[in-house]
């Protein structure tokens, strides 16, 4: 990808096409990284996610990233944390100098870290994460490439908030989709429970409830062993509504 002012927004490109064909959030997540670190350009990349509450690096383009980051998470600072939580862009031209954060400058430059460059991802007013970008020379990102990072988070936070959404979406349709299957299942159980028993569907339906309280399993659980009892036997018979009487 060429570094310039319109590598971002062909990294973009690139970004949005992946996510489009191929990616889940979190590969998404993996490709921001990716770009970000051949845009900088940078050695290694990573993304500083909120999981239950505590931070970590969801997605790294070099192990030695995450390495790098746990010393901030175990001390609670961090310009990858400060980023994240004050929504500002962090540089570090010398890790051999830095003030501000000395511990994790100290793990930095142990592991050939030189400068560093942090950025808050941010979409819809909502923080999705940090973007951390390392590079082993010194002073490796000047005001333009930092601008030009800027810019790349910016319109990369928008696809990971598309891509968010639809993931989102997509969980609900297969939990209505999951709900929907249940739902024909436990119908199918009460015609079975009726046709054996002569009962109304109200008490073939209580009859199922009844059984999974006894038992203490979920009513579709019990529904789904009544279908397939009777599919394997063709036809319903008294084994088959037993386990809800």
């Amino acid at each position: 990808m060429a570094r310039n002012d319109d590598g971002a927004t062909d990294g973009l490109g690139t970004l949005s096409q992946f996510f489009i064909n191929d990616g889940t959030l979190g590969d998404t997540l993996q490709r921001v990284a990716e770009l970000a670190c051949e845009a900088a350009p940078a050695d290694m990349a990573g993304v500083t996610l909120l999981v239950e509450g505590r931070a970590s690096t969801g997605v790294f383009t070099d192990p030695e990233a995450v390495e790098i980051d746990q010393d901030q998470y175990g001390t609670g600072r961090g310009p990858c944390l400060d980023a994240f939580r004050n929504r500002l862009v962090y540089r570090i031209d010398a890790t051999s100098e830095e003030t501000r954060w000395p511990e994790f400058a100290r793990a930095a430059f142990a592991h050939g870290i030189c400068s560093t460059l942090s950025l808050p991802i941010i979409a819809r007013d909502e923080t999705f994460g940090a973007l951390n970008l390392y590079s082993r020379r010194p002073a490796a990102f000047d005001d333009e490439s930092a601008d030009r990072l800027r810019g790349f988070v910016r319109q990369a936070a928008i696809v990971l908030a598309n891509a968010q959404v639809y993931w989102d979406a997509r969980n609900l349709s297969e939990n209505l989709n999951q709900a929907m299957r249940s739902r024909a299942t436990i119908d199918y159980a009460v015609g079975i429970v009726m046709a054996h028993g002569g009962r109304s569907p109200e008490e073939a339906f209580q009859v199922l409830v009844r059984a999974s309280q006894r038992e203490n399993r979920k009513l579709r659980e019990i529904a789904g062993e009544i279908v397939e009892r009777a599919s394997r036997r063709q036809s319903p018979s008294e084994g088959d509504s037993s386990s809800a009487k």
